[in-house]
């Protein structure tokens, strides 16, 4: 959780960057807590990437101030690098060594002294449950054990902030889950702060907070339960049988969120008039459904709705 005294893990100040005639961050004021693990969500091209690199120091600012644990970016980017461990979606292991190999030369890249680097080493190894694995070249892992081998060597120096983006991408349900695992054990031991964006919705229910990013701007910030209480109560998800509207009138549950042949409502209601909606729409529908909303429906809204 995070500290209170602490500086904040990341803040931004009405940070800009433009490529050309792209505005790829807009006007962007965000503060994350020290120990906090924090979302960044939004389509391609909403700016989260460069978000990242502008707060690794992989990109400056075309205006706007940006600390990273109390350090400039722009003035003390050598500073910055020494508090951040980064974990590319492309992993940047050298796949002809072994993993202890790619491990050693990234303690010796952080100058960690030989024996601490050992020492560190294998506690990792034993935390993703690679012991058995420390001899093998990178190249005949799994894709598993190849992303918990990169955040192993993103980690190896004790970093107080941990940026990761998309973490799991590619990995089947049993791998994704064990990375949050180990990323969790780190959290929990070390009061390390883990900024992540994913495309996984569901894996940002855990967040403290999560930030939905849209052309390069902030459009939503909160806690999960936010989010989702933002939404409603349900959602009422209506497949009709062609583009066209079904005749349901907006005043009874308002304007809807259109996606191809289906139409989304937020319900705010606690008990929805179900007999009487599917009494008015009749045989004009495919399939009505009432639901619980998602940090999907969330993430819906923030991309597809008019905000």
């Amino acid at each position: 959780m995070p500290t209170e005294t602490a500086p904040p893990a990341i803040e931004l100040r009405q940070v800009n960057k433009h490529f050309d005639a792209l505005k790829a961050v807009d006007d962007l004021s965000l503060r994350v807590e020290a120990g906090e693990f924090f979302g960044l969500l939004g389509p391609n091209g909403s700016g989260k990437t460069t978000t990242v690199h502008l707060c690794t120091t992989l990109l400056q600012p075309t205006s706007g101030d940006i600390r990273v644990v109390g350090h400039d970016a722009l003035r003390a980017p050598v500073a910055v690098r020494r508090e951040l461990g980064l974990v590319f979606q492309e992993s940047s292991l050298d796949r002809t060594l072994s993993v202890w190999e790619n491990l050693r030369f990234a303690a010796a890249l952080y100058d960690i002294p030989g024996p601490l680097a050992r020492r560190r080493c294998r506690e990792l190894l034993a935390l993703f449950r690679l012991e058995d694995k420390a001899s093998t070249q990178v190249l005949k892992l799994s894709g598993g054990m190849r992303r918990a081998v990169d955040i192993a060597r993103g980690v190896l120096h004790h970093p107080r902030v941990l940026f990761l983006d998309e973490p799991t991408v590619g990995l089947d349900v049993v791998n994704r889950d064990l990375i949050w695992q180990f990323l969790e054990t780190l959290r929990r031991e070390q009061g390390m702060t883990v900024i992540a964006s994913t495309h996984y919705l569901e894996e940002a229910l855990p967040c403290d907070r999560i930030a939905f990013m849209r052309q390069g701007r902030l459009t939503a910030l909160g806690s999960p339960d936010e989010m989702l209480r933002g939404i409603g109560n349900y959602v009422l998800e209506i497949h009709t049988e062609n583009d066209a509207a079904p005749g349901l009138p907006d005043a009874l549950l308002g304007a809807p969120l259109r996606l191809g042949d289906r139409l989304l409502y937020r319900v705010a209601a606690h008990d929805p008039p179900m007999d009487e909606l599917r009494r008015r729409l009749g045989d004009r529908v495919r399939s009505l459904q009432l639901r619980r909303p998602s940090l999907n429906d969330v993430y819906l809204w923030q991309t597809h709705g008019t905000s």
